[in-house]
């Protein structure tokens, strides 16, 4: 890895006051940028130079900042979580871009993802999707069973997880030509699907969890894989093949 150096960048964001006001791209010019920073640390450094200049900061979700919560998503040059695999924008460092650069910052574009302020948007639609299924209920009454009573062959169990590490961040939904959740709800379906104390509600689960997306107003799925390629954990195609298998069979019931 090459020594750390500073550069100077040119910065379009998107600009919004709220979801009932029309935003647009404002231009910042942001200089000294160490490219040993992350993508999050140039913005809070950028929010610090607007603040001293009795300027309105710019709006951004983050948390973690360890790729694990899915809240710091963005759209960086025409890409979600910006020019790199396997990474979220938290994880995303300034020694991807050079000197001189122009960096287009969006937020996620999705019907279904409405703009709440700048760069922030309104992802409660993942919550209701997962309070439509995305659990498993449990019996309290004494009489439950210990999960490790319960055989899993190992390969089910390690889809199960593949599945489970879906983080919610909406990657799959802003980089598709659709705006479709299926790789989304296919991973949350799958992660039930695939073990045994998720199969006894597997038919209500995959029908609820399906018609609340549709009511959310996503797209349908049409192959592209373009989700999949962005999918900072990598959910594979499968788990949409899964989804679908399930909610047939489930429909014939």
């Amino acid at each position: 890895m090459s020594a750390a150096k500073n550069i100077n960048i040119s910065l379009q964001i998107w600009r919004q006051k709220n979801s009932k006001e029309k935003g647009k791209m404002e231009t910042y010019k942001l200089n000294d940028v160490s490219t040993a920073s992350s993508f999050l640390e140039m913005l809070d450094q950028l929010n610090e130079q607007l603040v001293n200049e009795r300027k309105e900061p710019i709006a951004f979700d983050h948390d973690c900042r360890e790729g694990i919560c899915g809240m710091c998503s963005l759209y960086i040059n025409g890409r979600a979580h910006g020019p790199d695999t396997g990474i979220t924008t938290c994880q995303l460092h300034m020694r991807m871009f050079n000197d001189g650069d122009t960096i287009v910052i969006e937020p996620w574009r999705s019907a279904a993802f409405p703009v709440i302020k700048d760069l922030i948007v309104d992802r409660t639609s993942f919550d209701r999707i997962q309070q439509a299924g995305g659990f498993v209920s449990v019996n309290t009454s004494g009489n439950t069973i210990d999960a490790n009573a319960t055989p899993v062959p190992k390969d089910d169990a390690d889809k199960a997880f593949e599945a489970a590490a879906c983080i919610g961040c909406g990657a799959c939904v802003a980089t598709c030509k659709n705006g479709s959740a299926m790789l989304f709800v296919g991973a949350k379906v799958s992660q039930y699907a695939l073990l045994p104390q998720g199969r006894v509600e597997a038919t209500a689960r995959v029908l609820n969890m399906v018609r609340q997306m549709d009511e959310e107003g996503f797209g349908n799925c049409t192959n592209t894989g373009a989700c999949e390629i962005e999918c900072p954990k990598g959910i594979s195609l499968e788990n949409i093949a899964r989804m679908n298998r399930e909610y047939l069979s489930a429909s014939l019931k």
